[in-house]
């Protein structure tokens, strides 16, 4: 589904990734694991758009699209999550839903609206309540919701879990493994090792802009000393 090659990225003259490579299989959910600073969220921008490749290639289905612009890159199905920014605040949760799916129409429908709200029912709850007035647990779910309804081949989600309350946790974690069951494609950066234990089939430690190591994580989690090493923890 997805080939990096010797992506060099990052921000005006600065290089925060250098020379990374990896491959995403289809089907498969690939945690993005590492320290602060070390251009996960970068490599994820990278990826899809907002941040532009100084060299390398993005190979997704087979072409490269490393530089092509955000919404041609939208329209080819790789749609990215940056935590909970993004949602229309001032519009209510079905019309942020409605609006994302018009703008996809064209495409296989697999996740319709209904689709989405039958998977989220606390958002089929508040569906008439504006996104800014959601809570932030709320407020994810609909990022990731809108992103389904726009047909993604592939799923890009930025720390999905982060600052939610356990509760919800476990629910963003129960959906990302239905999807994964599903047969969808994603990245998923996360700081919660669990999230990307539980959700995950491999994962990829990054270190200063590379990855020092890729894993699966059933042996991640059996080999706790190679997080230590790598990691810290």
């Amino acid at each position: 589904m997805l080939e990096v090659r010797d992506l060099s990225a990052g921000y005006a003259q600065f290089s925060v990734l250098d020379n990374l490579s990896f491959t995403v299989a289809d089907g498969e959910f690939l945690g993005i694991l590492g320290r602060n600073g070390v251009g996960k969220t970068t490599l994820l921008k990278a990826l899809c758009g907002p941040v532009r490749p100084f060299a390398g290639k993005v190979v997704f289905g087979g072409v490269d699209v490393a530089h092509w612009n955000t919404s041609a890159i939208a329209r080819a199905g790789l749609a990215l999550v940056l935590d909970r920014k993004g949602i229309f605040r001032s519009l209510s949760v079905i019309e942020n839903l409605r609006l994302a799916a018009r703008l996809h129409k064209d495409k296989v429908q697999r996740w319709s609206v209904d689709d989405v709200l039958d998977m989220f029912p606390r958002l089929a709850e508040r569906s008439k309540a504006p996104g800014g007035g959601l809570s932030g647990g709320e407020q994810q779910m609909l990022a990731i919701a809108r992103a389904l309804v726009c047909q993604p081949r592939m799923l890009l989600l930025d720390e999905p879990t982060e600052g939610l309350a356990p509760k919800i946790v476990d629910e963003v974690v129960d959906l990302l493994q239905r999807l994964r069951k599903s047969g969808l494609t994603a990245i998923v950066v996360d700081q919660r090792l669990e999230t990307i234990f539980d959700t995950c089939d491999d994962a990829i430690v990054m270190s200063r802009g590379e990855p020092t190591l890729r894993s699966s994580c059933r042996e991640l989690k059996e080999r706790p000393e190679l997080l230590e090493q790598y990691l810290g923890v």
